[in-house]
């Protein structure tokens, strides 16, 4: 279907959601929304889909929420910020952590408030060198939303978090990668390139196993350990039964590549 607000492509085993409102530095509206759900949607039903690329045009990454945006304007009365995140943020932060598949964010510009929420739900996130991460609800008042008071923490510690969050202050990329914040700071001209080979890379590999790892990893933040054995224990058990693990067993025997299948 053709969008207005983002760019949904798949090509070679991944898709490619372009965020599209550079004029306003890829600001969340309503009906963008609703083409990201739409767009979602397809990734998570469709099983030749093995990976998830998000990026965006122009200058910045994502700005967050569109203010001006009636569904959070302060013209009409007093709005009900809760209800967006409900309706909105909250079932995409879902989306992108709950899908089975990896999700990478090339992160070419500012990622600001719930842009930056957005880019951290994501799997591995690389970021141009030229790109910065800003905390800026502390500047009208309101909280870290879309995980961000459960990402943030997790990745760079709770005095960090904290600083950024009670600041406000600009984070540049290569200091969000010595905090270990994203996977890897790029050049600006290799942002692209250096992404769409890690999803080719991904379109290849057993994604059901990938997509277990990553499921482990965030349950892990709240299991005790014998429930993290217990959960790996059981996964390692349904994997140890997929054409995946038999063919990279084959396949390390034979000393060949292996044909994964997703499976």
């Amino acid at each position: 279907m053709a969008f207005k607000t983002i760019e949904f492509n798949i090509d070679s085993g991944f898709a490619t959601l372009t965020l599209n409102r550079p004029d306003r530095l890829n600001s969340f509206t309503t009906e963008m929304h609703e083409e990201v759900r739409i767009a979602m949607k397809i990734v998570h039903e469709d099983a030749s889909i093995r990976c998830l690329l998000i990026t965006a045009n122009g200058r910045g990454f994502c700005a967050g929420q569109d203010l001006s945006d009636r569904a959070v304007s302060t013209e009409g009365g007093v709005p009900d910020l809760g209800e967006s995140i409900e309706k909105y943020y909250n079932p995409l932060i879902e989306s992108i952590m709950g899908l089975p598949k990896p999700v990478i964010c090339a992160v070419n510009g500012v990622a600001a408030g719930a842009g930056a929420s957005i880019a951290l739900a994501c799997d591995i996130v690389l970021a141009a060198r030229s790109a910065s991460f800003i905390q800026v609800f502390c500047k009208i008042g309101l909280v870290p939303d879309s995980g961000g008071t459960w990402n943030l923490p997790r990745a760079v510690g709770l005095a960090r978090a904290k600083g950024l969050a009670l600041l406000g202050e600009k984070l540049p990329a290569e200091q969000a990668e010595d905090w270990g914040l994203i996977w890897r700071c790029v050049d600006d001209d290799d942002l692209q390139f250096e992404a769409r080979r890690l999803a080719a890379h991904f379109a290849t590999q057993p994604t059901r196993g990938l997509g277990m790892i990553k499921k482990l990893l965030q349950e892990s933040a709240t299991n005790t350990l014998p429930e993290q054995l217990e959960l790996e224990k059981n996964t390692q058990r349904m994997l140890g039964q997929s054409h995946d693990y038999r063919e990279g067993v084959a396949a390390f025997l034979e000393k060949r590549s292996p044909e994964f299948k997703g499976e």
